[in-house]
């Protein structure tokens, strides 16, 4: 494999890295960490995509990179549903233990493979289906029966994760757009998606002015390690083949099973590591099927 052909799984390994950073980051933040702060799921989406869109306008004018604001259907399609999965995201993220939402919110390509037949006229086949079923026991595994109140948060991971696959499908069917361009597009609605939330957070809208210096760096390491982490991930399915390019994003759930253990001191229960191995796997299975097909 030459230079030019390894590239898109770097890209994708680097913005795997970015992201599980970014996760740390939002998980230090919520009040279920233990590090004394307690910043609410809409500041935190909020600044993760507001950021990303002020860096990425910058990086967008330095390259001379056209803005687009009407743009296609694809582009729209990858901006919408990926609007969707970062909110679901982020509520589950302040939530649930961050290895645990990766790996729901990774099983994105079995939904890809269901979608491919409406969507890109790619018939999804038994063993495609079979997948999904053991993907979503697997969410039952992980689901403790003494915490009925993660069940909203794992739900959202669940959407998060359908979402994707549709915003996959839509950056994977636009043609001919610079990278930066498809990022400023996505981050701008997604900054407008998530300032309709902050009303409902709890601190109210001046919560984040109280909040002090770590929280502002951590918020800041938010938006730095997402804008990488957003621009790694788009150079990656726009250039690479998307099936097999997807299969690099299960590293995510290894680094967040290192980050969870390390940093959080939290090992996975035996229920946890039997639901995680039911979703990576026929998810792993499933990308690298399509990506020899």
């Amino acid at each position: 494999m030459n230079s030019l052909a390894i590239r898109p799984y770097l890209w994708m390994l680097m913005g795997c890295l970015a992201f599980t950073f970014m996760g740390n980051f939002t998980y230090a933040l919520s009040g279920v960490s233990g590090t004394g702060l307690n910043l609410d799921w809409q500041w935190i989406a909020f600044f993760r995509a507001g950021l990303v869109f002020f860096f990425s306008l910058i990086i967008s004018n330095a390259m001379k990179a056209p803005l687009v604001f009407r743009g296609s259907k694809s582009l729209w399609l990858r901006s919408v549903s990926g609007s969707i999965s970062l909110v679901c995201t982020f509520y589950a993220m302040t939530r649930l233990q961050l290895s645990l939402v990766l790996t729901i919110t990774n099983m994105f390509p079995l939904w890809v493979a269901c979608l491919s037949y409406p969507l890109l006229g790619k018939p999804a086949d038994k063993s495609d289906w079979l997948a999904v079923i053991s993907a979503l026991i697997g969410v039952a595994f992980i689901q403790k029966p003494d915490a009925p109140d993660d069940v909203l948060a794992m739900v959202s991971a669940l959407i998060a994760s359908l979402s994707t696959a549709f915003a996959m499908i839509g950056l994977h069917k636009i043609k001919g757009m610079a990278t930066q361009s498809i990022v400023v597009h996505f981050s701008g609605l997604a900054s407008f998606a998530c300032l309709c939330f902050l009303p409902g957070a709890k601190s109210g809208m001046w919560g984040p002015l109280d909040f002090g210096w770590n929280g502002f760096v951590l918020l800041l390491g938010v938006g730095l390690s997402a804008t990488i982490g957003q621009t790694f991930l788009t150079m990656a399915f726009a250039t690479g083949v998307p099936t097999k390019v997807a299969v690099i994003g299960l590293s995510q759930v290894v680094f967040a099973l290192v980050g969870d253990i390390f940093f959080w001191d939290k090992i996975p229960h035996w229920n946890d590591a039997v639901g995680m191995a039911m979703i990576v796997i026929p998810t792993g299975w499933t990308m690298l099927k399509q990506s020899d097909a």
